[in-house]
């Protein structure tokens, strides 16, 4: 088997990663009840070769393809070859590895300007303004 590249110094052995064929569910023809085309994916993240900072930050993830044991579990039947199924989830799991190297950019909170808070003022009175003009005449 073969390594998946997660980043130029990361990489993953394919041995670290259980893949097994089931059956597709939902409708199909005579070929989906006899064919397992479907991929099971699962990957432990304790007892992988990750460096330490990809396993925490996996684990505090809040996604459901992770279980409480450390485990991702991902699932792929969106195509009719087994094949394209296991390239489709470990390109899953590999996305889902890269995600928690990405970091947030910091929101730098702004302040109105006079103008358009004024404009806003502006828009209140004159929509109160005209609510009040549709009260009871009184004569």
């Amino acid at each position: 088997m073969s390594e998946l590249k997660i980043s130029n110094s990361t990489t993953l052995d394919e041995n670290e990663i259980e893949i097994s064929a089931i059956r597709a569910q939902g409708s199909g023809g005579q070929k989906v009840n006899k064919v397992s085309a479907a991929i099971h994916l699962r990957f432990n993240i304790d007892s992988s070769s990750l460096p330490k900072f990809y396993k925490e930050k996996l684990l505090e993830l809040k996604d459901k393809r992770i279980t409480k044991d450390g485990i991702i579990v991902i699932k792929s039947q969106q195509h009719r070859s087994q094949e394209q199924n296991r390239d489709e989830a470990l390109e899953r799991l590999v996305e889902l590895i890269k995600s928690v190297n990405i970091v947030q950019k910091r929101r730098v909170p702004t302040k109105p300007t006079k103008g358009s808070v004024n404009r806003r003022l502006n828009s209140k009175k004159k929509l109160s303004s005209q609510k009040k003009l549709r009260g009871r005449v009184e004569s």
